[in-house]
């Protein structure tokens, strides 16, 4: 049976992962026979947003906390994922990846990402194992890789800071995905489109068949 890693951001479109991209990945592996773990980083969250108002919040909360209302508790620290254990590694997207996971959404391609985000992904290239992002995720991947070939759908400015990088940029809507098969990556749009529940479901299903394709 294979297995993939997947790494969570918080809980929340806003500052975490987006929920329904989460869960619908995780159903998408658990349908093709795979098992899965997840991982989050034990930091705190860039901010905290009220998801009603999108109003910034007083308080503090913890990713790997946070990242554990997805997961039902079954969940353990990105520091302790080991490449060699797994056969994929997913990225499901919202604002996380771009605010905890990096500082994408502060910096753009001058963005830093977290150290144990990028030896999660180094550790699995090196292994020529397929690393699948979804939404904003992608960015991840081309600040830490550089010259891959990657979607995140159509946003322009987006794509002109992801293509300073060094990444090229392939223009996708929803359901598709693109394939790097130089560094193994796999990506798709959702909801950086304006997209249904069902087209998330959609995208998850074609990024985990691809991974699968890779493997």
């Amino acid at each position: 049976m294979k297995k993939i890693a997947v790494v969570l951001s918080g809980c929340g479109v806003f500052d975490g992962a987006e929920i329904h991209e989460a869960t619908l990945s995780l159903l998408a592996i658990a349908r093709q026979g795979c098992s899965y773990e997840i991982f989050a980083p034990d930091i705190d969250q860039f901010h905290v947003i009220n998801h009603i108002t999108g109003k910034e919040m007083e308080e503090t909360r913890n990713v790997l906390v946070e990242s554990a209302r997805i997961a039902r508790g079954k969940i353990q620290n990105l520091n302790q994922f080991d490449p060699k254990a797994f056969d994929g590694l997913l990225f499901p997207g919202g604002f996380g990846a771009a605010k905890n996971l990096s500082s994408w959404a502060f910096d753009g391609a001058d963005a830093t990402v977290l150290p144990v985000v990028e030896a999660a992904i180094r550790g699995m290239v090196e292994l020529r194992k397929p690393v699948g992002a979804l939404c904003i995720s992608p960015v991840i991947l081309a600040k830490v890789l550089g010259e891959v070939n990657l979607t995140i759908g159509n946003d322009e400015g987006t794509i002109d800071a992801l293509e300073s990088l060094g990444a090229k940029h392939v223009y996708t809507t929803h359901g598709e995905v693109v394939v790097d098969p130089e560094h193994n990556l796999v990506t798709t749009p959702c909801y950086m489109l304006d997209a249904t529940i069902v087209q998330i479901a959609e995208g998850a299903d074609n990024v985990i068949d691809a991974m699968l394709k890779l493997m």
